[in-house]
């Protein structure tokens, strides 16, 4: 399996404990999918959570899933830090889920295993962000809203949260990261607000979305993926840029410039890419 993993725009979370949901979030048409052994399993059964990952890692299904599987791990300093990365010491494992992520060295720890995605989800964390996203083997920020705003004691998704947003993004271009993921929306049943959350931080320059329930994965799916009009876009600016040959052109009433082009660029290649065999 691959660890580099730059069209993956849907991870989905199923907890370790409940090995029956592993092929249901496989299925899921999530991008990607995170075992989480941190808070969506409980202290008496982080045991059989692990003993559940290991045993699906090792059987036939799971071997021939073609879906990077990530494994959410607990923080460094709970006691059982030591034994999951152990579980996740295996060329199936895409990547780790480092929690409460807040020094580099907690990212050194992690990373001995496989690539690492630091979750940024406290304010010791977020001041750290740029010694975060340069550390070794990173390979995406997460942003963890939800526990942000409980550290920061923050009432609000949007502009409550604009500041710490663009500082992340800025972060991870100036890491030379893949664009970052934003945080679960915790509405499972309210299909317009997962749409909307999923624009919102696209606009900011968001790459993904972290899941929490199956019927979220399309909607992000379908928003983080280039549209149509996109690629109709794209193309007809890539076209109008080949015919001026370098010289001043302009597309419906605006002026293509470099960064436009390299933007229609990156859409083409991600189409081009997902649908390569």
């Amino acid at each position: 399996m691959t660890t580099a993993l730059p069209f993956v725009h849907s991870y989905l979370f199923v907890p370790a404990n409940r090995p029956e949901r592993f092929s249901k979030a496989v299925a899921s048409g999530a991008n990607a999918v995170i075992i989480d052994l941190e808070d969506a399993v409980g202290a008496d059964d982080k045991t059989a959570g692990r003993n559940s990952l290991t045993n699906w890692l090792d059987s036939e299904e799971a071997r021939a899933n073609r879906v990077p599987i990530l494994v959410k791990v607990n923080c460094v300093n709970s006691g059982c830090f030591g034994e999951d990365l152990r579980v996740c010491r295996r060329p199936d494992i895409a990547g780790i889920v480092l929690p409460k992520a807040e020094r580099a060295d907690d990212i050194a720890s992690a990373s001995a295993g496989a690539p690492v995605y630091p979750l940024v989800e406290t304010a010791l964390g977020f001041s750290r962000i740029a010694e975060l996203a340069k550390a070794p083997r990173v390979q995406r920020l997460l942003f963890g809203a939800i526990d942000f705003k409980h550290d920061m004691g923050i009432d609000g998704d949007e502009d409550e949260l604009l500041f710490f947003r663009s500082q992340v993004v800025l972060a991870s271009r100036i890491a030379g990261l893949l664009s970052p993921v934003d945080g679960v929306t915790t509405d499972i049943d309210d299909l317009e607000k997962i749409a909307r959350d999923a624009a919102y931080t696209k606009r900011l320059g968001f790459g993904g979305k972290l899941c929490i329930h199956p019927n979220q994965v399309p909607i992000i799916n379908r928003t983080f993926v280039p549209s149509e009009n996109e690629l109709r876009w794209a193309n007809r600016v890539l076209e109008a840029a080949e015919r001026a040959r370098g010289g001043a052109v302009a597309l419906d009433g605006r002026l293509i410039d470099r960064p436009m082009v390299l933007t229609a660029q990156r859409i083409i290649e991600d189409a081009r890419r997902r649908n390569a065999p």
